[in-house]
């Protein structure tokens, strides 16, 4: 077992994991934080997207123990209180939720891009949406969504 300080969402967690477990589980498990949702656990899925160090990540492609001294952030750490964060408004002003499953991992992949790349195309912007899988097929929506987060987070 190893003792690693993640730090998620601004928030210190302590936690002892063995060095082969998933920063996935990790974060559902050790750290209560249930939004980084597992769907394939292969990273084909993308439905534990989350940001390390500002980047999309998949966490059930990477162990606990590679984040130490990394900024996490999770689904949780979108909202201001009850103020939600352009791309979740947006989402839900365009039905992109779906079922929800796969929402979070929508979320923090625009998220991410749209911080790295503020004014998308939209060519990019289905380009780097296609590396996350909506079972519901509702891609158009998600895509509405996203152009609306772009704008919002623009201003």
């Amino acid at each position: 077992m190893v003792d690693v300080t993640l730090n998620v969402n601004g928030r210190s967690y302590r936690v002892r994991v063995e060095p082969r477990r998933t920063l996935a589980d990790t974060l559902r498990d050790d750290c209560g934080l249930t939004g980084t949702h597992l769907g394939c656990e292969h990273g084909v899925c993308g439905a534990c997207t989350i940001l390390v160090d500002g980047q999309p990540v998949r966490s059930c492609l990477m162990f606990a123990v590679q984040c130490e001294g990394m900024e996490l952030r999770t689904v949780e750490g979108l909202a201001d209180g009850e103020q939600l964060h352009p791309i979740q408004q947006a989402f839900w002003e365009n039905h992109g939720l779906q079922c929800g499953f796969c929402t979070p991992g929508f979320l923090m992949l625009a998220v991410g891009f749209l911080e790295e790349n503020p004014d998308p195309n939209d060519g990019e912007l289905r380009a780097v949406l296609s590396s996350n899988l909506c079972r519901c097929t509702g891609y158009q929506n998600i895509v509405k969504a996203v152009r609306q987060a772009a704008i919002a987070m623009r201003r």
